[in-house]
């Protein structure tokens, strides 16, 4: 009877958890999705696993960053489901000379967007999400230190691929 009580108890945790952070799931949803219908499809397939296998979390304490390892393996499934380019040429083409900014946060994005899924995921939990080291590590189930040289090479290569010093 206990072990039911401290699943319901941690049920509830989760539950208030998702949604004081629901935004935050669905933006790191979106980095993977680029279309809103399915960045709700990815959060709400990690929301379903997530009430499935919340007997398997042993400790309430992870629950923030064991939720993120598995929103992320979503947006990684999505992402090997569904390989298409996400900005193409007629959307540049229609982007106005006023709009420089947006298209030099398009020009990012995409260059995120092109990165290896493991560096795509630093990246994203970093900057995107404003996470510390130690929590990248635990959700991507890595060392700290290799969580580090992902994030230096990821920010090495956009430097290289948007050609600039807007990374430094």
């Amino acid at each position: 009877m206990q072990k039911r009580e401290k699943t319901e108890e941690t049920l509830e945790l989760l539950k208030d958890y998702i949604l004081s952070e629901q935004n935050k799931f669905y933006r790191v949803a979106y980095s993977y999705t680029k279309n809103s219908d399915d960045a709700a499809d990815v959060v709400q397939e990690a929301i379903c696993k997530a009430i499935a296998k919340v007997n398997t979390l042993k400790n309430t304490e992870y629950l923030k960053t064991w939720f993120y390892r598995i929103l992320i393996n979503e947006g990684l499934n999505y992402t090997r489901r569904n390989k298409k380019p996400v900005l193409n040429d007629e959307i540049l083409a229609n982007i106005g000379y006023e709009d420089k900014d947006v298209l030099q946060s398009y020009s990012v994005f995409q260059a995120v967007y092109e990165l290896e899924p493991k560096l795509r995921t630093v990246i994203i939990l970093r900057y995107y999400e404003d996470l510390k080291f130690t929590d990248i590590a635990s959700i991507t189930k890595s060392n700290l230190n290799t969580v580090k040289s992902r994030l230096y090479k990821a920010l090495k290569l956009l430097k290289i691929s948007i050609g600039g010093d807007e990374l430094e």
